[in-house]
């Protein structure tokens, strides 16, 4: 799995934000760059945007299903229309979004919490059909311990917080985390 150059982010940042607008303007999808190998890699990726500093959407494939230029373009439109959380964005509303895609690594099962590493890894936790995933940014955005994460995790599986003390599986994985805030790129 190939680490992503500062100009192939930039891409694809490029490319989520020009999908979301081809989309709310026309309804019709951006083609994914094709000229980059690490565009081809199958890859979990998760596209997150902001309004205002406020989250205003966030989906993602937790698993590589499909190649990085694809699966961008595929939530970049979901994280702006789908998020059952929000109203889908408006054509308004584009020149106040940040962009933020997080590259994921392919989860590993874990024994417990204890191999859990705020800031570094981020979680799925499950029980039974319950899933719930959160991205390693957010527990160091909320200001989340240890314990705060996990329970937080087992909330986002529609899980009693306190869960993962009788029993839950735990995954974790970690991201290249990006935005056009800190690549310096504009609306």
């Amino acid at each position: 799995m190939a680490d992503l150059t500062h100009m192939e982010k930039k891409e694809l940042l490029a490319l989520t934000r020009n999908t979301i607008k081809k989309y709310l303007t026309g309804g019709e999808r951006a083609d994914p760059p094709l000229d980059k190998p690490v565009f081809m890699e199958k890859r979990g990726v998760f596209v997150t945007l902001h309004r205002n500093g406020e989250l205003r959407g966030c989906i993602g494939y937790p698993l590589p299903y499909k190649p990085l230029g694809e699966a961008v373009v595929d939530n970049a439109i979901a994280a702006a229309t789908e998020d059952p959380r929000f109203p889908a964005v408006t054509s308004a509303e584009l020149g106040e979004l940040d962009i933020e895609i997080s590259v994921l690594t392919v989860p590993q099962k874990v024994a417990g919490p204890d191999q859990v590493q705020v800031g570094r890894d981020g979680i799925i936790i499950s029980k039974g059909f319950q899933r719930g995933l959160l991205l390693p940014q957010v527990p160091v955005e909320q200001g989340w311990d240890l314990e705060q994460y996990i329970s937080y995790g087992c909330r986002k599986a529609g899980l009693a917080p306190d869960e993962w003390e009788r029993g839950v599986q735990i995954e974790v994985f970690q991201a290249a985390v990006f935005g056009e805030r800190e690549m310096g790129e504009e609306p």
